[in-house]
């Protein structure tokens, strides 16, 4: 594939979509239409919350606006809320995945016979591509969450925290790549699946990076404050675990800013996420405990990833990035097609896995069975009325159930490539054995 013709290409397409006025596209932008937005991440919900910052009035007092306090300064003063600004998002997106395609095959800014495949990956993928024609700013969330890797893959500290710090303010979950990124700081990109090697990374360089990451997330914090006026009611209990707790105390306290969205769940708009499968039918006395269950549930798998991509001596903090992107897409509050859209496109940077997958087909299938699934069951119960709701959370829970299926053959292709090719003859002399 010539990368010198088809990259422009794709650029070109995507920037004529946002000239188009397409009524289909258009009416992907309505709050609710299709599952590409939540609450978190809606364009209608992003343009009232403008307006009440541009009239004096505090967008989070009513519940309706829960997007960063970031947007409203950075949207309102430098980017106007148009859709070229997303195809923009897009294509530096597609740059940033690019570049981590280079630098893991130690290439460096040399092109390579595969990036008009890598490209097209991330352009053309519709769990991405329909989110940002619905001006969902999830979009805004995948890139920065990419440029986060592309930085690190490159060895630039201060723009991969920079980057993971914005990241984290505009969605907390991604917090959760913390500890891959400190790692691809000081390791190298280029794959060592295939061939484990010992850890040659400095722990003390790492906790600098740590701590200048910490540093970076404060600055933003206070900058983020100081947007919305001074005042520190937008993230009033924030980490939601704590909210928990306090609530369990009997402290009257409540939480209803954008943080602690993803932890509290205030909002019960359907969404293709597994919390509203649960949420919805959960009694308010137990509601507190799960809360904390699926929070503690989401933060546990740091240690899941650490331990196949860390322990066995592999190292490879890419690979580990790339199974925690995975599994925020199905276990993240409030979800979007783009949250597991990011997945498959970051698939294309792992081509060494590809002989050693076991289900492929089958995810794939599966994978396209509930993206048919889920508009259509939540036009028919949402738009049309004519559905019931136990059909969307059905979907929903095939959605989940791909995304899963995906991570686990993810997850064995990394650890079984390490044995390379092993007759059929041969298999029964290999034994699985714990040190």
């Amino acid at each position: 594939m010539d990368s010198s013709s088809f990259l422009p290409v794709l650029v070109s397409f995507r920037l004529l979509l946002a000239f188009i006025p397409l009524r289909s596209i258009s009416g992907l932008q309505h709050d609710h239409q299709l599952p590409v937005s939540s609450p978190l991440t809606s364009y209608a919900r992003l343009k009232e919350g403008l307006w009440l910052y541009g009239h004096d009035i505090d967008p989070y007092a009513g519940g309706v606006f829960r997007h960063s306090p970031l947007f409203l300064s950075i949207i309102s003063t430098v980017l106007p809320p148009l859709p070229i600004v997303w195809a923009l998002s897009d294509i530096v997106g597609a740059w940033a995945l690019l570049c981590i395609w280079r630098a893991r095959q130690g290439v460096g800014k040399s092109s390579s016979g595969r990036d008009g495949l890598v490209a097209a990956v991330s352009l053309l993928n519709p769990y991405l591509f329909l989110p940002s024609l619905a001006l969902s700013t999830s979009t805004f969330e995948n890139t920065a969450v990419l440029m986060a890797l592309m930085f690190a893959s490159e060895g630039k500290p201060s723009g991969a925290l920079l980057a993971l710090a914005f990241s984290t303010h505009l969605s907390i979950s991604t917090f959760l790549l913390l500890l891959p990124v400190l790692m691809l700081l000081v390791t190298s990109p280029v794959s060592q699946l295939a061939s484990p090697q010992e850890f040659r990374g400095d722990l003390r360089t790492a906790c600098k990076y740590a701590g200048q990451f910490a540093m970076y997330w404060l600055v933003l914090f206070g900058a983020a404050s100081v947007m919305v006026g001074g005042e520190w009611g937008w993230l009033r209990e924030t980490w939601g675990a704590r909210f928990v707790f306090s609530r369990r105390i009997g402290l009257d306290l409540h939480c209803e800013q954008p943080y602690c969205d993803n932890l509290t769940l205030p909002d019960l708009t359907p969404n293709p996420g597994l919390w509203l499968n649960f949420f919805t039918e959960m009694f308010n006395h137990f509601r507190p405990f799960f809360l904390m269950v699926f929070s503690v549930r989401t933060i546990h798998w740091i240690l899941f990833t650490s331990f196949s991509c860390v322990s066995l001596q592999r190292h490879d903090a890419m690979y580990a990035s790339f199974l925690l992107v995975g599994i925020l897409g199905i276990f993240k509050a409030y979800l979007t097609l783009a949250d597991p859209g990011l997945f498959p496109s970051m698939f294309v940077l792992f081509p060494e896995v590809y002989p050693y997958l076991r289900h492929p087909i089958v995810t794939t299938l599966v994978h396209i069975h509930a993206a048919l699934l889920l508009p259509l069951f939540h036009a028919l119960w949402v738009t049309e009325g004519r559905g019931n709701a136990n059909f969307y959370y059905a979907a929903s829970l095939v959605m989940g159930a791909a995304g899963g299926m995906g991570i686990v053959d993810a997850c064995f292709a990394g650890l079984r490539i390490a044995f390379g090719d092993v007759a059929e003859g041969e298999r029964h002399k290999w034994a699985v054995v714990q040190e």
